[in-house]
């Protein structure tokens, strides 16, 4: 973590300013507007998620800068993500009871590192070592990030600042990543890597000066991320993150392929839809945290239903035109879209008053769900083509709808929640922070 004196700077520096992040937050309700401490966490999600992602668009490139096969420099997706569903449920115990504003810091810093020896990586083995700590800040970073909505705004806006920091998924996949590609192809490999690491400094840097001081409530320990396991509307909510993902993944990693085969859609066309299913998914994250706010299990019911059935008339109607294929690949936007804040909002219902330890838990089976779907969608289409992962993508999405019918209309609103562990504080609109 920090020093001492870095700690005691940065805290005075929110005494200078006079922050009150109650007094802070009753004048932007008043607006309407989120406070600029939910953006910045929103860019801390969109920096994880771009550097995750940012080697699909540059594989060919770094493999042969690196003297390796596609195959192999595809371990640099891979790997990132088995390590964060590691370090999701671990690095909340091992930080326990470190301010969380500065968890976010030296997470955001360790990124910038990560990235940078990654752009200065002398061989492929230099590049899956930093690979491996870009995966203990995505763990991290989500970890700490997605419950902390709550302690930044009314519960009034809850949803709508949850909305906003899950938002980085959908625009690194729109921005992020497309634009490391293009920078890649125009400057080579090593310098998109480097550009992140400016931006996650940058990034760290933002969370410093616009985040209040968030002091860890109670040491989180192996035994309550473990524990949660055995509330059963926190492993319905699980159920369905690795029904949905686990089958989004297996499907989504072979649509380029299978819009390939509609007859009249080109290569320019492919890259355009490719951006309006980020865009649909952009709006899909909002439409559903507004929705998942009110009503979790409904929102759940209706995204996995969608997301089925979507990717099951995909791998139907592989030969269709290509209007029918356009409008298919936004209904996936929209409801993929909703997936991450729709199952995030479940779980702080199933446990509001462990909303960090359940953050971990979720971040941790998303991530393995996500390395999951890959290894099974590949299966399916060496075996039976670029349809059988489709077909098998759908059917896990639709299994999802199953696990949302069979947990009953428990987990319906925050209220409904299981009770939180003896002497736990239920987290009611934001955090108090003195001047």
């Amino acid at each position: 973590m920090f020093p001492a004196a870095v700690r005691k700077r940065l805290d005075g520096m929110h005494r200078n300013r006079r922050w009150n992040t109650r007094s802070h937050t009753q004048q932007t309700g008043r607006r309407g507007a989120l406070p600029p401490a939910v953006f910045a966490v929103a860019a801390a999600t969109l920096a994880v998620v771009t550097t995750e992602m940012l080697p699909v668009g540059l594989l060919t490139s770094l493999g042969t800068g690196l003297g390796t096969s596609d195959g192999t420099a595809g371990l640099t997706v891979t790997l990132p993500g088995l390590v964060a569903a590691l370090a999701a449920p671990l690095l909340p115990v091992a930080v326990r009871r470190a301010d969380r504003r500065l968890v976010l810091c030296a997470l955001m810093v360790l990124l910038a590192v990560a990235n940078a020896l990654s752009a200065l990586a002398p061989g492929f083995g230099v590049l899956l070592a930093a690979r491996a700590l870009v995966g203990v800040c995505i763990g991290g970073v989500w970890a700490v990030a997605a419950g902390l909505a709550g302690r930044l705004v009314r519960e009034d806006g809850v949803g709508r600042a949850t909305a906003l920091v899950f938002s980085g998924i959908a625009v690194a996949s729109v921005a992020g990543v497309p634009t490391g590609t293009l920078l890649g192809e125009l400057a080579g490999w090593r310098w998109a890597f480097a550009a992140m690491g400016a931006f996650s400094l940058a990034v760290a840097g933002l969370l410093a000066l616009l985040l209040p001081p968030l002091p860890a409530r109670g040491a989180v320990g192996l035994g309550e991320v473990a524990g949660l396991l055995r509330v059963p509307r926190v492993r319905a909510g699980l159920l369905v993150v690795v029904a949905l993902v686990t089958g989004h993944f297996a499907a989504y990693t072979y649509v380029r392929p299978a819009l390939e085969r509609v007859p009249d859609i080109g290569t320019g066309l492919i890259s355009v839809l490719l951006l309006v299913y980020g865009i649909a998914g952009i709006a899909g994250n909002f439409l559903g945290g507004a929705a998942a706010a009110r009503d979790p299990r409904r929102t759940l019911l209706v995204i996995s239903a969608a997301l089925g059935g979507t990717v099951l008339l995909t791998a139907a109607l592989g030969g269709a035109r290509a209007p029918a294929a356009a409008a298919l690949l936004v209904l996936w936007g929209l409801a993929y879209g909703g997936v991450s804040v729709g199952a995030q909002n479940w779980l702080m219902a199933a446990a509001p008053t462990r909303q960090e330890a359940a953050s971990a838990l979720f971040a941790g089976v998303f991530n393995a769900a996500i390395a999951l779907g890959a290894l099974l969608g590949g299966r399916a289409a060496d075996r039976y083509g670029v349809p059988g992962a489709l077909w098998l993508g759908g059917a896990l999405a639709l299994l999802g709808t199953v696990a949302v019918m069979t947990a009953g209309r428990g987990t319906a609103g925050p209220g409904s929640a299981e009770p939180g562990p003896a002497g736990g504080e239920r987290n009611e609109g934001v955090e108090r922070v003195s001047p």
